[in-house]
């Protein structure tokens, strides 16, 4: 159930659409509306959630570290795994948003009965590859999108163009980011279904985004390669209109483009309240943006206050006749 009601949703929005830009005629909703809506949702969800995390206090250095600290000048420090100050932060979270450092250093654990039961610790690059795949060829067909939101469109979008199409496969030119997208989602969704471990923690929520984003990418390729495609002047004239707050539905938009325009749409709508603020959560993370510097510095709780303390020398002037009579040691007479 937890796979199929998350694919049920998926083909109950693919209908919706399909019958209210195409049978009904809705075009001006799922073209204009629809998109303005998601897309308010979307900037004020992500910055409701951006400045909650930002506004939560972190009095104490909680960073994560896998490397020596600085500390005796003897010592040699690990500036990326324990960085003790700001370019150490900045180059240990660079290469985790671009390269998922820690993700590549993932381990995985199985119980392994040959002859008797034992557990074993290995590498898990397989999950590493995947995401890293996923993520990049997602950023790079966005940035390919462009051209359709600019004009003129600028150079690195043409550039991004020409090598993703380098190996010139069929007309259209086949694009290597549709592949290795499509790849890797098929790759995540069935490493929740083969893992029974995975498989017991994998929520509906985790299968509605896998979904998603696939029928995003089935979409686009339907349009791409197929005759679906309709006319692209038309839809980069309705890009320009949204983006201009001037917007035009023109005619010969497939009804394929509003399925996928509506997908896109659920996607940045239902981006903040799900998973995928990941995005944004990585850069406010307290054990990855700040400095180990604990043996340097000292830092002071701001929550500490004054408190009245009682010692022991005036405890034990209260106590004094009843500790003489008990016969306890004094430490005054």
């Amino acid at each position: 159930m937890n796979v199929l009601i998350p694919l049920i949703a998926i083909i109950v929005l693919v209908v919706i659409a399909a019958l209210g830009a195409g049978a009904a005629g809705l075009d001006s909703l799922f073209g204009v509306w629809i998109p303005y809506l998601a897309l308010a949702a979307f900037l004020v969800g992500v910055a409701w959630r951006v400045i909650r995390w930002a506004r939560a206090p972190v009095p104490f250095r909680i960073t994560t570290t896998c490397g020596q600290a600085k500390s005796h000048p003897w010592m040699k420090n690990n500036s990326l795994d324990c960085p003790h100050n700001g370019w150490g932060v900045v180059g240990r979270m660079l290469l985790e948003v671009l390269f998922f450092r820690s993700l590549f250093r993932n381990t995985k654990a199985e119980l392994r009965n040959d002859p008797k039961p034992r557990l074993l610790y290995g590498s898990d690059k397989w999950l590493w590859a995947g995401a890293l795949a996923f993520h990049w060829s997602f950023l790079i067909i966005i940035l390919r999108h462009f051209r359709f939101f600019t004009e003129p469109t600028p150079a690195f979008v043409g550039w991004l163009q020409f090598f993703d199409g380098f190996f010139q496969v069929g007309a259209p030119v086949f694009l290597l980011t549709d592949m290795v997208l499509l790849a890797a989602v098929t790759y995540l969704f069935l490493r929740r279904i083969v893992d029974d471990k995975l498989r017991y923690i994998s929520l509906p929520a985790d299968y509605f985004a896998l979904f998603l984003i696939a029928s995003i990418a089935i979409s686009g390729v339907l349009m791409r390669y197929t005759v679906a495609k309709g006319d692209l002047l038309a839809v980069k004239q309705l890009a320009l209109g949204l983006l201009s707050f001037s917007p035009t539905v023109p005619e010969g938009i497939s009804t394929v483009f509003f399925v996928h325009l509506f997908l896109v749409c659920v996607l940045l709508a239902y981006f903040p309240a799900s998973k995928l603020m990941h995005m944004g959560g990585v850069f406010l993370s307290p054990t990855r943006n700040l400095a180990n510097n604990n043996r340097m510095k000292r830092h002071i709780n701001p929550w500490n206050y004054d408190v009245k303390t009682h010692t022991y020398e005036e405890w034990e002037d209260d106590f004094r006749e009843k500790m003489k009579g008990c016969g306890l040691p004094l430490e005054r007479e």
